[in-house]
């Protein structure tokens, strides 16, 4: 249905891709700018709490991400205010802050809960993007021939 409707909409391989992504996670684009932010959707939005089995992991993990973010970009004044603002509002942000913890997201294992396939589990590569630092593509893959495959397969043609 999804390849259906990209065709339908002619959208470009890219615009497909993100299609599909956003069934995968979230749509970023259908998101107020100010959420398009990933540790402001573990800590402040309710559905990340369902989307990863494993959120306490997920939490302490992208804290220390942004601590090493925070580390790299000191001077940084809306990484600030971001790391003010999870303070603020999370007792587990605040906790997980205050441990220090430092961490490069780099490769891993990250598990979902989908609504619509049911438990994913997925292998990442963060790649720097040459000259910007700032800027980072994620890959997300199964084992070939796991449920996660399938899950992935049949989320992409719903």
């Amino acid at each position: 249905m999804l390849d259906a409707l990209a065709r339908a909409l002619r959208l470009d391989e890219a615009e497909h891709a993100h299609e599909f992504a956003a069934r995968l996670h979230v749509d970023f684009g259908g998101l107020e700018p100010r959420m398009r932010n990933m540790p402001r959707l573990v800590f402040l939005d309710e559905a990340s709490r369902h989307l990863y089995p494993e959120w306490e992991q997920v939490g302490r993990e992208t804290v220390a991400y942004l601590r090493f973010e925070a580390s790299a970009h000191p001077d940084d004044v809306e990484l600030h205010a971001l790391v003010g603002e999870l303070s603020t509002v999370s007792a587990e942000f605040r906790r997980w802050w205050a441990r220090h913890d430092v961490r490069e997201k780099s490769h891993g294992l990250k598990r979902y809960r989908h609504p619509l396939v049911g438990e994913l589990e997925l292998h990442y590569e963060t790649l720097a993007l040459p000259g910007d630092d700032r800027q980072t593509l994620v890959t997300y893959t199964a084992d070939t021939g796991s449920p996660s495959e399938t899950a992935l397969r049949m989320l992409a043609v719903q």
